[in-house]
């Protein structure tokens, strides 16, 4: 739609119709982050300058056509426009950008201290427990290496829409079962492996963070990659997480990776409440004998941990088979009504609620991680 057919044009008008671009994983309009540099009118020619911070070919060239078509739109359809996009990454390792995200009321990072533990798998059945209890829940696929969210909700193939919010471009969550879900698989070849620098992946998130649409949410669960690393950091200097929940198996190498996730968390400089552990793979239960229990990893080992690091013992929950077939045909367990995996999951769920209406009831609001040192020590 055309706004304006004025036969002369001025930078004010260029300006006020770039104030509907939103710049690559800022969140904010392009006038407004100050990405906007010089802007030249020749007649029915105009030479738009723009710095972004976002390495990406795809972010370059969605803010140039975005630029030509909100001109387009609001000035002139006839005008020539030019785009000149530079592209300006700090030197230092960047950090996602801090703020709240409006409408989502609770924040919840699932981690784990080593990979191979099913931490994805308990992120997308939490999630589904959440939903059938009545809330709205959001997941954010931030394993950005081995993003599998996609595929455990059965919406591989789907690509998430641009929608118009305030006048600008946000990406819409794609939903199944009841649940927002955003994920770098969205957007890459599922045959080629991911080889990003923690530059593009955390931009990358960055916009998966502040450049959707998740509307109102009592719940975003966000599924970290495994270990203690650059993500982990972007994550907490990026929004107020408001709680965590550490994912382990019973065996002593991953109860030992587990509890340096909790060190994490519990630093001095991060202080994210760790709300409680999830064990998973506890015992193996076979089908035709469901009221036997054999301890392959081991017996109470999350327990224990749980115990000596003064945090809670959320769930237990068994390996068996059907977990993985419903993760692998899209359809998570948690889905099965009265079945002992969903109950075993809803009281995980319920668990964690109550931790964080305790934690919400005892402790203030997670602010903002500033970290300034290459040792993570805020010189401050």
């Amino acid at each position: 739609m055309i706004i304006s057919k004025k036969m002369s044009y001025t930078k004010k008008d260029i300006y006020a119709a770039l104030e509907h671009v939103t710049a690559p994983g800022e969140g904010k309009s392009l006038m407004e982050s100050g990405s906007v540099g010089n802007v030249v009118i020749f007649g029915k020619e105009v030479i738009v300058d723009v710095t972004i911070n976002n390495p990406s070919l795809q972010a370059k060239k969605k803010t140039e056509v975005e630029i030509m078509k909100v001109i387009h739109d609001r000035v002139d359809e006839k005008l020539d426009v030019k785009v000149n996009v530079k592209v300006e990454v700090p030197e230092q390792a960047p950090r996602i950008r801090g703020s709240e995200i409006p409408g989502i009321k609770n924040i919840i990072a699932v981690a784990s201290g080593k990979g191979g533990v099913g931490k994805s798998t308990i992120t997308a059945n939490l999630a589904v427990s959440l939903s059938k209890m009545g809330f709205s829940v959001g997941v954010l696929d931030a394993d950005v290496y081995g993003p599998s969210m996609p595929l455990m909700f059965d919406v591989a193939k789907e690509r998430p829409l641009s929608v118009k919010v305030d006048g600008r471009s946000k990406m819409e969550p794609i939903q199944n079962y009841g649940v927002k879900l955003l994920s770098l698989g969205f957007f890459t070849d599922p045959n080629q492996a991911v080889i990003w620098r923690g530059a593009m992946a955390s931009k990358a998130l960055n916009q998966m963070i502040f450049d959707a649409n998740w509307g109102e949410l009592d719940f975003l669960l966000v599924d970290l990659p495994p270990g203690t690393g650059d993500i982990h950091l972007s994550m907490v200097q990026a929004v107020p997480i408001t709680g965590a929940v550490i994912v382990s198996t019973p065996q002593n190498i991953a109860l030992a990776d587990a509890k340096r996730g909790v060190a994490m968390f519990e630093q001095e400089n991060i202080k994210v409440p760790v709300l409680g552990i999830i064990e998973n793979m506890s015992y193996f239960t076979p089908e035709e004998l469901p009221e036997n229990k054999y301890y392959i990893f081991g017996k109470d080992g999350a327990k224990h941990l749980a115990e000596d690091l003064g945090t809670e013992l959320l769930g237990e929950i068994p390996l068996v088979q059907s977990i993985r077939e419903a993760g692998d045909v899209g359809h998570p367990v948690a889905l099965q009504e009265d079945s002992p995996l969903e109950k075993a999951f809803a009281e995980a769920a319920r668990n964690m609620l109550t931790q964080l209406v305790k934690r919400n009831e005892e402790l203030p609001p997670t602010e903002i991680v500033r970290i300034t040192t290459m040792s993570g020590c805020s010189t401050k």
